[in-house]
Order: structure tokens, then C-alpha cells, then sequence
């Protein structure tokens, strides 16, 4: 897959799984758009980047401010020209008692990770629909939206939020060619993988912890052209563990 003359935004790209789809578009060719809350951490990606000979810009964004979101496209537009690809990855966890989560923490959450990933989609497509050929948005949501722990109804909230949104998404951008579809990542380790016990892999079916780049890869293939043909689809990659039926002995 080569993603030569693409320009893809990556929200959230600043760590962990961003990070490694900005990285993996860029080795691919694309041209790569690092929207951050945190500047130093997109800068880190870029001189990355640019260390593996890659082409990337750093545009400081927080979700949680629509007019943030319409400068990230108006100003990747003035740079590139055009937008292809949209990974909406941003997102942030509060894992905090029912009893104890406030309605400004609830707020946030949905803001950055629902609202934040409408207002980022609707405002990429503007641009998007002018290319001749469409193009492609992935929406990042979590298997927490097919299954829970306890203490995650925020987040469990707008990952469920994202991937109904995605399939809506998906209608009403057809006409514009735009296929888009949603992954649901499982446990995705961002750490120190050497540092995870064998029992972490062991109760995998696929016999290992994710890495961010089985993510990547996934984006790769849902936004190749090639590929057109999937779109309003939810993908989860979590090595089996959604369909692993657990027994108490």
C-alpha cells in the first residue's frame, strides 16, 4: 500500500496508538497532519518523522474547541492543498465511580471523544468531498463499547457514541465518496512491551497483547483506494477477546 501525495490528519498523535498511525502513514508516503493537545509530544512525532525522511506538519488542536477543529482543516488545506484521510484517534479515559464522576468530568469525556470526533469528521468532509476520488475516514472506538468493567460508563458511553456515529457517518457521506468506517482496539499496549507477563498474552486467543501498529496496519487497509468497497463497518482487533467465552472453575 502506498499512500504517496496523500494527506492524512491524525488527532491525538502526539502518543501512543496516534503515534504510531502518524509513523506508518508517513512511512507509507502520505504527507502527515500531527493534531495534539500536547505541541511537544506532536513535535516528538514530527522529528520522528522527519528522521525516517518522512513529510509532517504539527498543528496544536484540542477537540473539545470547535473553532480549534475548523482551523486544523482550514490550515492543513493552505499547507497541502487538499485532505484525503481523517483518523480521528483523540480520546481520554475517566474511570471513577458512578457515585463520584461530575457532570463537567462526564462532559469532557464526551466532548473530546464523541463530539470532538463529529465536529472533527463533518469538518475534514467539507474538504475531503472537493477530491475527485472522495476519501477515507477512520473513526478509532474501543471494544468497551461491546463490553465493560466497572466504572466506565463515560467512556464505555462515546465508544458505543463513535461507533453508531460511524455507520451514520458513513450514509451520509456516500454521496461525496467518503467510505467511513471505525475500529475497536482491545488491549493495545503502549508501555514497555517486556514489561508484560506471559499471563497478559496467555489469555488471548491470538496468544499476545496488541501493539499499536496492528492498529496502524488496519488503518492502512481500511483507507487504501483499493479498498473502497468497506465503509460503515466497526472492525475489532483485540486478538480474540470479545469472542472468548470465560468459564469460572
Amino acid at each position: 500500500m502506498t499512500f504517496q501525495d496523500k494527506v492524512v490528519i491524525v488527532t491525538g498523535s502526539g502518543n501512543g496508538i496516534g503515534k504510531s498511525l502518524a509513523l506508518s502513514y508517513a512511512e507509507a508516503g502520505a504527507k502527515v497532519v500531527i493534531a495534539d493537545v500536547d505541541r511537544q509530544a506532536a513535535e516528538n512525532t514530527l522529528k520522528e518523522i522527519k528522521n525516517k525522511n518522512g513529510q509532517g506538519l504539527v498543528i496544536e488542536t484540542d477537540v473539545r474547541d470547535p473553532e480549534q477543529i475548523v482551523q486544523l482543516m482550514a490550515k492543513t488545506s493552505t499547507h497541502y492543498d487538499q485532505i484525503d484521510i481523517l483518523i480521528n484517534n483523540a480520546g481520554v479515559s475517566r474511570f471513577k465511580s458512578i457515585y463520584d464522576l461530575s457532570v463537567d468530568e462526564w462532559d469532557d469525556v464526551i466532548n473530546i471523544n464523541l463530539r470532538g470526533t463529529f465536529l472533527c469528521a463533518r469538518e475534514a468532509a467539507k474538504y475531503i468531498r472537493k477530491n475527485e476520488k472522495g476519501g477515507s475516514i477512520v473513526n478509532i472506538a474501543s471494544t468497551r463499547a461491546f463490553m465493560s468493567e466497572k466504572n466506565s460508563e463515560a467512556y464505555a458511553a462515546t465508544k458505543g457514541g463513535i461507533s453508531a456515529l460511524t455507520h451514520a457517518l458513513s450514509l451520509s457521506l456516500a454521496d461525496d465518496f467518503i467510505t467511513v468506517n471505525a475500529i475497536s482496539p482491545g488491549w493495545i499496549a503502549t508501555g514497555d512491551y517486556q514489561e508484560l507477563r506471559e499471563i497478559d498474552h496467555q489469555q488471548h486467543p491470538a496468544k499476545r497483547v496488541g501493539k499499536p501498529e496492528d492498529i496502524a496496519r488496519a488503518c492502512l487497509f481500511l483507507t487504501d483506494p483499493l479498498n473502497d468497497f468497506i465503509t460503515g463497518e466497526n472492525i475489532i482487533i483485540d486478538g480474540g477477546m470479545t469472542r472468548k467465552m470465560i468459564y469460572e472453575h
